[in-house]
């Protein structure tokens, strides 16, 4: 989850160490055990959305790039055009976005994860949605 948002390895690898120190020092704070991996979730996103902001005056290349041309992906330019158009996304919207197609979240864990009300998580992915097949469009990717 880490990686996701901040790109890079060295950076992820930060934002974990980060992470397993703001939990160690707050898990007195985690009322239900059988909810550790959504608050870990949940400190992992802040943590990078923290680290971003920190380092926003920082241009970041994007090494998935690297990856994804090395691959077997036979449409790599809609890879990357999609990993971009995520990227324009603000950050709550990215992460509603990553967490229901690529973690396979539901709603409910979205909105717990994100401690937003349920509405507000629909919502919001419809919006990002929105915004996503508009610049789809926009590029010529996308046909109705």
């Amino acid at each position: 989850m880490a990686y996701v948002y901040v790109k890079n390895k060295d950076d992820a690898l930060d934002v974990v160490q980060e992470v397993a120190y703001r939990s160690f020092k707050n898990i007195d704070t985690l009322k239900k055990p059988e909810y550790f991996k959504t608050w870990l979730i949940k400190i992992t996103i802040r943590c990078a959305i923290d680290h971003l902001r920190k380092n926003s005056k920082v241009v970041q290349l994007h090494p998935e790039y690297e990856e994804i041309i090395g691959s077997d992906i036979e449409d790599i330019p809609l890879t990357i055009s999609l990993h971009q158009l995520v990227e324009e996304l603000n950050e709550d919207e990215k992460s509603v976005i990553i967490l229901r197609f690529y973690e396979g979240y539901s709603f409910r864990e979205i909105a717990e994860t994100l401690t937003i009300p349920l509405g507000t998580a629909k919502s919001i992915l419809y919006r990002a949605l929105a915004k996503l097949r508009k610049q789809v469009k926009g590029v010529g990717i996308y046909e109705e």
